[in-house]
């Protein structure tokens, strides 16, 4: 049994280690929840547990994370109503990144609305490496990439890293626009060629990674030492105050929980330094979307 005076020591330690821990923000979670107010797109099938933006605070208070950017989730596709009314009840905690359809020649001024009634801050679009996802080459573009950047919103990207070559071009007429790459662009491991078409970006300053989804790369358990590789990579090239770290909250329980994905970025990634780590896992996320923490 611990005395008063060990007490008090123990106490008083726990406050001043986490004190001396970052601050955390993670760039990519996904929230939904079953309700008839907000119906989820026709022909979605989501998982039949809520992931709700109260049980994610839960999540966040209880591992040290302070802030969190919500990424639009795909049951819903282009109904972003559930994130919006997340974004409206909970303005400081959260950042949102909205959906539009990318074959709408509405979707700049669908973008606007989104912007300017309801807070969102970017955009994200999802080209498929199939024929399917050629519309990233197509006219309907430019007038979508120039509107984000007239909002100064980010344009945020998920594709597999072989489309990266097809949003050069728009990244050339956007220069002032900031660009976010997805979870590595999924670059696989076992094709460590393939990384180049996504390193082949470091060129433009405006072009920021996201080093998630390590889990999901790796042929290896947890801590995924084959997928840290990868990242020294983009940290090489990038620097760290270009890249930032993400959950994929709850895409990720597949593999591991929360707790896992957060303790793997702040406590178990070796190859950054103090400094690296401290703007991997909070200061680009908020030069990215500001928290003003």
């Amino acid at each position: 049994m611990l005395n008063r005076r060990e007490f008090l020591a123990a106490a008083t330690a726990t406050p001043l280690l986490a004190a001396e821990r970052p601050i955390v923000i993670d760039s990519h979670v996904h929230v939904w929840k079953h309700d008839p107010a907000f119906p989820f797109a026709a022909g979605a099938k989501p998982p039949a547990e809520d992931q709700s933006a109260e049980t994610l605070l839960g999540l966040m208070k209880a591992n040290g994370v302070s802030r969190t950017v919500i990424i639009q989730v795909i049951h819903y596709k282009w109904d972003n109503s559930y994130l919006a009314s997340v974004l409206k009840r909970y303005p400081a905690d959260f950042r949102g990144v909205c959906r539009v359809n990318p074959e709408d020649p509405a979707a700049p001024d669908h973008l606007s609305k989104l912007t300017e009634e309801q807070g969102f801050r970017g955009v994200r679009l999802s080209p498929s490496g199939n024929p399917d996802g050629d519309w990233i080459k197509g006219p309907l573009m430019a007038p979508l990439w120039k509107r984000c950047a007239d909002l100064k919103v980010p344009m945020t990207v998920l594709a597999p890293v072989g489309r990266m070559p097809d949003i050069v071009p728009l990244i050339e007429k956007n220069p002032g626009l900031t660009v976010v790459i997805d979870h590595m662009a999924d670059s696989p491991l076992d094709q460590p060629e393939k990384l180049e078409l996504l390193l082949a970006l470091k060129r433009y300053p405006k072009v920021f990674v996201k080093i998630s989804h390590m889990w999901s790369l790796s042929k290896q358990p947890y801590p995924y030492t084959d997928s840290a590789a990868q990242v020294k990579r983009l940290l090489d090239a990038f620097g760290a105050k270009r890249l930032m770290w993400g959950t994929d909250h709850p895409i990720s329980l597949k593999q591991l929980q929360y707790q896992q994905a957060v303790e793997l970025f702040r406590d178990r990634m070796t190859i950054f330094t103090s400094a690296e780590r401290e703007w991997i896992l909070a200061k680009t996320v908020q030069e990215v979307w500001p928290f003003g923490l």
